[in-house]
């Protein structure tokens, strides 16, 4: 998924990975292919009827259940929907967003007060854990740098998460009109999650339902979501599953390992598949290579 966000707060295994996966292949094939069909499934696929105020979210909430049920959503899933508040600030977020446009300098001293002082914050991290990034360049061939810029530039390294409900968020986003056959996949997706104990029914996120470290949608959090911690689950809220997933969705989205990602480049095209403001983009490069140096 593309984003665009200059706002001062925010993607895949595949088949040759599988072979890497031991018992759990299947399990997380069934994800992917889950949130794949999710994904691609037309807006009349869905028939509860979506509304502007909250006048409606009950009668919603009840005919969109039997949807989720019929798309595989299990019990755990649906008490969550069941359970789900109309989001007041969720809406009044997506409101507010305004398409303001931002030079490079300008954009770089809003969110990150300085390239060479941002960067050294996340040298410190990458130095901490060298290990760790190493080996994660190894399987996905994407550079420390481009991690730790990412992860910086959407929550402050992990500092600021979010703090609306994603079930919440995410299910009132896919009941409002404006932009409902956009988000009922993710809404799906984000209660099948719950079903598979990847995501607390209570678990905060951000405004429009994007969750963990580097803020995944949900369709794209079961897509393309890493167990790097071996322990069966895949958790956006823990700092190593999020910085492989994020690793893989640069890796499925067309990233090569060991080329330079500067603006021109392809590795730079890549970008845009996570976030498609330029600026945005720009800055996760100068980032990333400062980082590198």
């Amino acid at each position: 998924m593309r984003r665009i966000r200059l706002s001062l707060w925010r993607p895949g295994l595949e088949c040759s990975d599988f072979s890497d996966l031991g018992p759990d292949m299947f399990r997380f094939s069934k994800s992917i292919l889950f949130a794949s069909a999710l994904l691609a499934l037309p807006a009349a696929a869905y028939a509860a009827q979506c509304g502007n105020t909250s006048a409606g979210w009950n009668a919603w909430k009840g005919a969109f259940a039997a949807e989720a049920k019929a798309a595989g959503i299990k019990q755990r899933g649906l008490q969550a929907l069941a359970n789900a508040k109309y989001s007041t600030s969720t809406i009044a977020a997506d409101r507010n967003q305004k398409g303001v446009k931002y030079s490079l300098d300008r954009f770089i001293k809003i969110r990150l007060g300085s390239i060479n002082g941002f960067a050294s914050q996340a040298k410190k991290r990458k130095n901490a854990n060298a290990g760790f990034y190493a080996s994660l360049e190894q399987k996905y061939g994407v550079p420390a740098g481009i991690l730790l810029a990412i992860h910086g530039m959407e929550t402050g390294f992990g500092r600021n998460m979010g703090n609306t409900p994603v079930v919440d968020s995410i299910l009132t986003v896919a009941y409002d009109c404006r932009r409902s056959s956009f988000f009922i996949p993710h809404a799906l997706a984000a209660l099948s999650m719950v079903d598979r104990g990847m995501l607390a029914p209570g678990q905060r996120g951000a405004a429009h339902g994007e969750l963990g470290h580097t803020q995944f949608l949900p369709g794209n959090a079961l897509k393309y979501g890493q167990d790097a911690t071996g322990d069966g689950r895949v958790d956006f809220y823990n700092f190593a599953d999020a910085m492989a997933s994020t690793a893989n969705f640069l890796r499925a989205k067309g990233w090569k390992a060991g080329q330079p990602y500067g603006q021109g480049t392809a590795n730079f095209r890549v970008l845009n598949e996570w976030n498609a403001a330029t600026v945005y983009q720009q800055a996760i490069a100068l980032a990333a290579a400062k980082i590198d140096s």
